[in-house]
């Protein structure tokens, strides 16, 4: 076996160390848990009566113990397109249960909003916080303590990361996360970004826009896009929570039918047993495994804010400094839109994420020994699954099939992982490298400070920032209302950039997988709201950004200033009820979770 990156295993063991008393004291309450799990003779049969009226098809072996309980979490509705195809999967899962002896039943939901209807508007302010909301929800559906195992049906943004913060509170059960698959491949990504860059200039209109956005996204299925939703499939692979090769097969298929049920087959193998639970699956190196993964895909920097959380919802204490780290010895392998020209459907013909796992393993850039859902760790995740005669197996995938899309970590598109943390008198933010060209990783320039993302358009539909400018966008984080996206921003601010002006955003909101070519400093930590650094910044004070010496700075004094006054709270859309989770978060760098500061992990 290839010995592992000593950046790599330096950092673990720092992450190790800083989890020492936290990871612990998680492990203490999960044995807690699994020890006063009531066994169902020794529960009111009542209670039990309640919780098998409704299986009227599996009462029988319910009542007779004859097999595990699967509870099913799902986060399904048909207005989000990755979640449609979740609407038959209850009854085929049962249906999967019973063929080994098990049961199945939803334990319940979650909601799931998709960020690319909200975009733009009102409902965005919801978004980060629903995170918290599905964990909750999560935590309702399991609290029954009627199952044996957990099946996860969730793909997009904040979604997955909100299942798992939940189910790691039920880290004692096994856990198996069961992805539905991305849609067909649209129009080209170059196609789509030249056309809403035209709208951004005003040379189209909107229904030639509409008419290029519905041939990108046009059926069930993830977006293919590189973003967030297909960067938390990334990670699940890479910490051994999916089946094997189960994150990029297309909804409809027979093999992505032959993988939900292998899930279901497994889950229900590993239920009762206690060598393969979710609390011993989600280590410290799963952890720095979906890190790596993250870094050498280009992945969504949301995940700045996810991975965080996720961790310390198992005890585990990540920071930006750890992940810049290993992003400077983790190469960047894989070039999908918007870092690159294919989608995830051409990332995974050329191999996916089972050469992304042979080449970093074969490097030693990943943990190969972490504990998975699948016999063999991290090398059964070197292989892609295939039917032959209807029979489910795998191949191992040495070579990448498109150089142009996915190369080996010997000779990567770009020596690092492309996330720097930037530092500072403004704070400390991430600034996504892999996808700016190099001559672009420093701005400085005057900058011009906004407090809304519509206020950035509207100056620049009239002219005011043709100019260098590094654009502040501030009182966007998340106490202030609740860190929107500011995805919108980006074609705007692309359109100055093409026209030869050097162009920059800083801001304590958020950006994704799908930010673009634009330098920016995001999740700007402290937030501006009660007198943050990016409070104190004025129109005209030079700003600096830089990818390459990791600065974001002002030359101005800042030590006399009055920092602006903080935004009243807005109503409307539902965001009056999600005051309380906003003013209990804690920062973009601890994970900004109102539910987990709130419960002091």
């Amino acid at each position: 076996m290839t010995k592992l990156n000593n950046t790599i295993r330096r950092v673990t063991e720092r992450i190790v160390e800083n989890s020492r008393a936290s990871r612990a004291s998680y492990l203490e309450l999960m044995q807690r848990e699994a020890d006063r799990k009531p066994e169902h003779k020794d529960v009111a049969c009542s209670n039990l009566a309640h919780a098998f009226a409704g299986a009227l098809e599996d009462q029988d072996a319910m009542k007779a113990g004859r097999g595990p309980n699967i509870g099913i979490v799902t986060a399904y509705n048909d207005m989000l397109s990755a979640h449609q195809p979740y609407g038959r999967y209850p009854d085929r899962m049962k249906i999967f249960a019973r063929e080994v002896g098990a049961t199945a039943q939803v334990a319940g939901g979650t909601p799931a909003m998709c960020d690319g209807v909200t975009q733009g508007e009102d409902g965005m302010e919801l978004s980060l916080f629903s995170r918290d909301v599905i964990a909750m929800s999560t935590g309702i559906a399991l609290s029954h303590q009627m199952y044996d195992g957990i099946a996860c049906l969730g793909i997009c943004d904040k979604i997955v990361p909100g299942l798992l913060m939940g189910a790691l509170r039920f880290g004692h059960l096994p856990a198996v996360f069961v992805p539905s698959g991305p849609m067909p491949s649209g129009i080209s990504n170059k196609q789509k970004q030249e056309t809403r860059q035209k709208f951004a200039a005003g040379e189209i209109g909107r229904d030639a826009l509409l008419e290029s956005e519905l041939g990108s996204y046009h059926s069930p299925g993830t977006c293919t896009f590189y973003g967030t939703a297909n960067s938390n499939q990334m990670m699940m692979e890479m910490m051994g929570l999916h089946i094997p090769g189960s994150a990029f097969i297309q909804p409809g298929t027979k093999l992505r039918q032959s993988l939900d049920r292998a899930a279901i087959h497994r889950l229900a193998e590993l239920a009762g047993t206690t060598e393969r639970t979710l609390a011993k699956v989600v280590d410290e190196k799963a952890i720095v495994n979906a890190v790596i993964g993250l870094l050498a895909t280009g992945g969504s920097t949301n995940h700045a804010i996810h991975i965080p959380a996720m961790a310390r919802a198992a005890g585990i204490i990540v920071d930006w400094t750890d992940l810049a780290e290993l992003s400077s010895v983790v190469p960047l392998l894989a070039r999908v839109y918007p870092n690159g020209a294919g989608d995830v459907n051409h990332f995974h013909a050329a191999g996916g994420m089972a050469y992304v796992t042979h080449t970093l393993l074969d490097e030693g850039l990943a943990h190969a020994d972490i504990l998975t859902v699948w016999e063999g760790g991290m090398d059964a995740y070197t292989a892609e699954p295939v039917l032959e005669n209807d029979a489910l197996s795998w191949t191992p995938v040495k070579e990448s099939r498109d150089d142009t899309m996915l190369r080996p970590a010997s000779d990567p598109f770009i020596a690092d992982g492309g996330m720097k943390l930037v530092t500072g008198n403004l704070g400390r933010a991430c600034f996504k490298s892999s996808a700016v060209s190099p001559d672009r990783f420093t701005v400085e320039a005057p900058c011009r400070v906004f407090e809304n993302q519509a206020d950035v358009v509207t100056a620049f539909k009239a002219g005011e920032l043709d100019q260098d400018v590094v654009v502040v966008v501030r009182f966007q984080g998340p106490r202030a209302n609740g860190m929107p996206e500011l995805h919108s921003l980006t074609p705007s601010l692309a359109v100055l950039q093409d026209r030869g002006y050097s162009v920059a955003l800083v801001t304590d909101g958020r950006m994704s997988g799908a930010s673009g070519k634009v330098p920016a400093a995001i999740h700007c930590t402290p937030e501006a709201l009660g007198g943050g650094p990016l409070s104190l910044i004025q129109t005209g004070d030079i700003v600096k950004v830089c990818a390459s010496t990791g600065e974001l700075s002002t030359t101005a004094d800042l030590s006399s200033r009055t920092p602006a006054p903080d935004p009243q709270p807005q109503w409307g859309v539902g965001r009056e009820m999600y005051r309380m989770l906003q003013m209990q978060a804690d920062g973009a760098e601890q994970g900004a979770s109102a539910m987990l500061a709130s419960a002091g992990l």
